[in-house]
């Protein structure tokens, strides 16, 4: 009977700790739901991976940041946008390495919305004046996201990019656009195929 009582009392002690077997089972799962979820698929790895199950619930929570600052967005891209990253991220299944593709498509989204909705603490602007004309400006914004980030904008052009190895100085990489600053002094590539512009730090 004394026995029964003890591992009673560890039982409601452990139930008690980790918020209860519901609880418990919904703290280690995705934001989505594993019912149904096709064997073998991106979605079934999410599910069966604690780590990329809290990159999900995290991206989950930094989606619905972003929808609250979103609600008035024109034309409205933000739920748009996500439909596409899903879709890119289910399109690791071409990938040599799924998981670690899978991974970066989680922290790469999560470290973009972030980003463009000012959802983490941030440096800037800081201005630049490109190829020794004032009127040749690029306005940077740095965040402190993981990876980090930043938002160049340049006449009515804006470019999100995203940080990259570098020997000395900040090394920004974006679609089209990249940014390497060392010393007050950035060497910018603006557009495809576009030729290098050394910027300065404006005063």
């Amino acid at each position: 009977m004394a026995a029964h009582r003890n591992a009673l009392r560890i039982t409601l002690v452990a139930t008690v700790a980790w918020g209860g077997p519901a609880l418990a089972a919904e703290s280690v799962g995705p934001s989505f739901s594993c019912a149904g979820v096709e064997t073998g698929s991106i979605e079934r790895m999410v599910c069966s991976d604690a780590d990329l199950s809290a990159l999900d619930r995290k991206l989950a929570g930094v989606y619905g940041e972003a929808a609250g600052k979103a609600a008035n967005e024109h034309p409205p891209t933000l739920k748009a946008e996500q439909r596409g990253w899903i879709k890119g991220r289910n399109d690791c299944w071409k990938a040599d390495d799924r998981r670690a593709c899978v991974e970066e498509q989680y922290r790469l989204r999560i470290a973009e919305l972030q980003a463009k909705y000012r959802l983490v603490p941030s440096i800037g602007p800081v201005r630049f004046a490109c190829d020794g004309q004032a009127a040749n400006e690029l306005t940077t914004t740095f965040f402190e996201t993981d990876p980090p980030t930043m938002i160049a904008e340049r006449g009515d052009a804006v470019s999100l990019m995203v940080g990259q190895p570098a020997a000395s100085g900040a090394r920004y990489q974006g679609r089209n656009e990249s940014f390497w600053e060392h010393q007050g002094e950035a060497r910018v590539t603006w557009g495809y195929g576009a030729p290098e512009m050394t910027c300065r730090k404006a005063p």
